[in-house]
């Protein structure tokens, strides 16, 4: 095995995985189990998935603020479905200070709670409606099985919290934000998505209806990208958020809760990766292209770097994101095959004979050998390079679209629900079972209702557990 070389995807999804993580260096091992150091290169991926979602929170009225790591353990408490729901995943702080601590502190995983508090305090009549916060931070949830980026004792995320006068007007905010998520999924991230609501058994801790955008993997489980949640008035009569109507009575609010976290550089590993590596879309890519020149001996060095040069800066001019691969000591061989592995959209070689005729070689990620490299004139090599970005990420959002929707079929019967998934496959069938026999399709074929699906057919059909009539389809597949 070469040094670049990793595991086929069809040989092992899991260990590939891994692989790509760390050798193109978007994270680290960390000395506490179930945690990992995000690297720069993985890190600016995060920064280019808080940006996209940053912009769109802010153009709907949402505002940016910080909440205490550490939530009093009666905070959690108040909420009797909320502790249930979380109880196992809790770290807990008992000593500071060298003392024992008179209430335990929660590491946050997640801020309803504390964030409710807040809220009481804040909201005292109709005027101070509706209430829009998002924070930026970090949570903890204690996994017994982690995995870097998709389920870590630590990730970062943003949760979105917001009070409402009414049902209507939170369960609005509610599907508004779930559709912001699945925007940015395909616009951004290159990723399809499917909205949807979860089933009662998969709903959060607390919540009165949650929505979902499934993603689904090149190993054909799904991942559960992003949520958003109306919390109907549970949270506010736990914690006393009421607020003074117009008709001078005193009600509780509607609140709503929705997160996205670094699950999301996960997904995009998963979903676009080969077996050389990843394939960034272009709008999340650290780096969009990278120039690597190339020369045999030092007569030729300092042509073949002025003429790198001069591009770098009409590309930074364009306000592409572009990267000069200068390292001494590595053939061009090694770099294009190391930029492959980063993933890094669009490759710009430079050579003598370039310089010469005044071209460049432009190469592809996202279509491997002759077919994806062409010869361009420097002068138009900048509106070239433009339009190629934007192919490639039409491109990558097509072919994880045609990939998903090949690998999801319709199931009339339990015994075909069973052999779908038993291939790996998404199975959608009609559903009206309950929670006892959802549970019991988990047990026998280790599948989840991943959603109702918003786009839903025109008829209805038979439950396929159940017999009962069923005015619903459902989702079944393996998941992350």
């Amino acid at each position: 095995m070469s040094e670049q070389a990793v595991t086929a995807q069809s040989e092992d999804f899991s260990r590939w995985y891994n692989e790509i993580v760390y050798r193109a260096d978007l994270a680290a091992p960390s000395p506490v189990r179930g945690c990992v150091i995000i690297k720069p290169y993985g890190y600016e991926i995060w920064e280019g998935i808080k940006s996209g979602l940053d912009r769109r929170f802010k153009a709907t009225g949402h505002q940016n603020a910080y909440f205490p790591l550490f939530i009093p353990e009666s905070y959690i408490r108040r909420e009797a479905q909320h502790v249930e729901g979380f109880s196992p995943e809790l770290a807990v702080v008992t000593h500071a200070g060298g003392k024992e601590l008179e209430e335990p502190l929660v590491v946050r995983p997640t801020s309803e709670t504390v964030i409710g508090e807040a809220f009481s305090d804040w909201i005292q009549s109709y005027r101070d409606l509706p209430l829009l916060i998002n924070q930026w931070s970090n949570v903890v949830r204690w996994e017994l099985r982690t995995r870097p980026f998709l389920r870590t004792a630590e990730f970062l995320w943003q949760e979105g919290h917001t009070a409402h006068a009414t049902h209507d007007e939170a369960e609005a905010e509610t599907r508004q934000m779930l559709d912001i998520y699945a925007d940015f999924a395909s616009e951004d991230a290159a990723i399809p998505v499917i909205k949807g609501e979860k089933s009662r058994m998969e709903r959060f801790a607390g919540a009165v209806r949650t929505y979902t955008i499934e993603a689904m993997m090149r190993d054909r489980r799904a991942l559960q990208s992003g949520t958003s949640h109306n919390l109907g008035q549970n949270f506010a009569k736990a914690f006393d958020i009421r607020y003074l109507t117009e008709a001078n009575t005193q009600d509780f609010c509607w609140t709503t809760s929705w997160g996205l976290s670094t699950r999301m550089v996960g997904a995009v590993v998963m979903t676009h990766g080969d077996d050389k590596g990843l394939r960034l879309p272009p709008k999340l890519a650290p780096f969009q292209l990278v120039i690597v020149p190339i020369y045999r001996r030092d007569a030729q060095r300092g042509a073949v770097l002025d003429t790198v040069e001069r591009l770098r800066q009409a590309f930074e001019s364009a306000s592409l994101r572009v990267h000069v691969d200068d390292r001494e000591g590595q053939s061009p061989g090694f770099k294009f095959n190391d930029w492959e592995m980063r993933g890094v959209p669009l490759r710009v070689e430079i050579g003598p004979k370039d310089v010469s005729n005044n071209n460049a070689v432009l190469a592809r990620r996202d279509v491997p050998g002759r077919e994806g490299k062409q010869f361009v004139s420097q002068d138009n090599v900048v509106a070239v390079a433009q339009e190629l970005l934007g192919d490639i990420q039409r491109n990558l959002l097509d072919d994880a679209r045609a990939f998903r929707d090949a690998h999801i079929h319709d199931a009339s019967s339990y015994a075909e629900l069973r052999a779908i998934v038993a291939e790996g496959e998404w199975a959608r069938v009609y559903w009206d079972g309950t929670d006892d026999e959802e549970l019991a399709v988990k047990d026998e074929t280790g599948a989840t209702i991943r959603c109702f699906p918003f786009e839903q057919p025109d008829a209805p059909g038979e439950c396929v557990v159940s017999g009962r009539p069923a005015a619903k389809v459902a989702l079944f597949a393996k998941a992350y």
